[in-house]
């Protein structure tokens, strides 16, 4: 064989078979799970760093539940002896299996027996633990979502794309960016009244620019993917990210934003943000 025809030949042949290697998925046996010690009567609570779809335990020696939305929480079962009254806890008591957004992990979890030094009641997932689930390339996790914001978060704001002022309330638009197929919308409200501002909703809706008769007003609301914070009021500045799935609307429409007061009588602000201003969202 040509010499040059050769080395194309292995070099086609090597790219096959490191093409082939990053493909296959490893597969992990039960004895190379990390090992979590639990004893009796003590809750071990998993943190994961994303929101926990669900919890899989692989045998009735454990049960658990979900507190919270990034937190597991499993302890071992109290099976009883029918016949002698005693309890019965097996030495293996099964597998736990998280399933986050990005990652799925599994421990094997034993018994350490009663009052143990070394049960584990707190766990933080770590990242080698974590193997990555198959995505689309536009999927984003709430912790990569979260980071992202944060990055806009500690942009200094320039001219606001949009503001509006009512009863000594201001909302303004910062800026509106684009990251794959997510909109993040940064938003600042300023409260210029000497008065507490409790916040009650901030809705999102698509609807109409002109509205002759309120039977014809077709709103459809929008709800975001993410936000960064959850605060519930403020005194003075309060700055937001929103993040939605990519969304478009017709020219004859406006993204309404509307803060509402946990008040009878509460205040208001509205804000109505053309597609045109979606349309030149910046990239980061």
């Amino acid at each position: 064989m040509n010499p040059i025809k050769f080395t194309l030949f292995m070099f086609l042949v090597f790219i096959q078979f490191s093409l082939k290697a990053q493909t296959e998925k490893p597969t992990v046996s039960k004895t190379d799970l990390p090992v979590i010690l639990l004893s009796e009567n003590v809750s071990l609570h998993i943190i994961s760093p994303e929101p926990v779809q669900f919890v899989d335990l692989s045998s009735d020696a454990l049960i658990g539940d979900l507190p919270a939305e990034n937190i597991a929480r499993i302890k071992i079962a109290d099976p009883t002896d029918e016949e002698n009254g005693s309890i019965m806890i097996p030495n293996e008591l099964g597998i736990v299996t998280v399933v986050a957004q990005s990652f799925i992990t599994q421990y094997r979890v034993i018994f350490s027996g009663e009052h143990s030094v070394q049960t584990v009641t707190n766990l933080q997932i770590q990242p080698e633990n974590m193997q990555p689930l198959d995505h689309t390339v536009t999927s984003l996790s709430t912790t990569e979502l979260r980071r992202l914001s944060d990055i806009l978060l500690n942009k200094k704001t320039k001219r606001p794309i949009r503001k509006e002022t009512n009863l000594k309330m201001t909302m303004q638009l910062n800026n509106v960016y684009v990251r794959d197929d997510y909109v993040f919308l940064d938003l600042t409200l300023i409260n210029k009244s000497n008065l507490n501002y409790d916040i009650d909703k901030t809705l999102f809706s698509v609807e109409d620019k002109r509205v002759y008769k309120a039977t014809n007003n077709q709103s459809i609301q929008l709800h975001p993917a993410f936000q960064y914070y959850k605060q519930s009021g403020f005194r003075r500045t309060y700055r937001n990210i929103y993040v939605f799935k990519k969304f478009t609307f017709p020219n004859s429409k406006v993204l309404t934003i509307r803060l509402t007061e946990k008040q009878i009588s509460g205040r208001t602000i509205e804000m109505n943000v053309k597609f045109s201003d979606i349309l030149k969202a910046d990239t980061f």
